[in-house]
């Protein structure tokens, strides 16, 4: 499948090293072939707002649109200041 640019899904993964769940979620998006996905791991444990917020909710997956420029959660909380 030919992957273009403004066909592709940027998502971002809140993690952490050791995460079985955050590596489980990153195979199957990894598996999923019929969507160009762009995909941003953060680690929580090197950023403090990152860490407030999502300590005890990972993987935390969000999507990020280009049109609007903003992140998309669903029930999710919402993120910390994005730097």
């Amino acid at each position: 499948m030919v992957k273009t640019n403004r066909n592709i899904m940027e998502l971002i993964l809140y993690s952490k090293p050791g995460c079985h769940l955050c590596e489980g979620l990153m195979e199957k998006l990894t598996q999923i072939d019929s969507l160009a996905i762009e995909l941003e791991v953060r680690d929580i444990t090197t950023n403090e707002p990152w860490w407030a917020a999502y300590q005890y909710e990972i993987p935390v997956l969000v999507w990020r649109s280009r049109r609007e420029k903003s992140l998309y959660r669903g029930y999710l909380p919402g993120p910390p200041s994005v730097s």
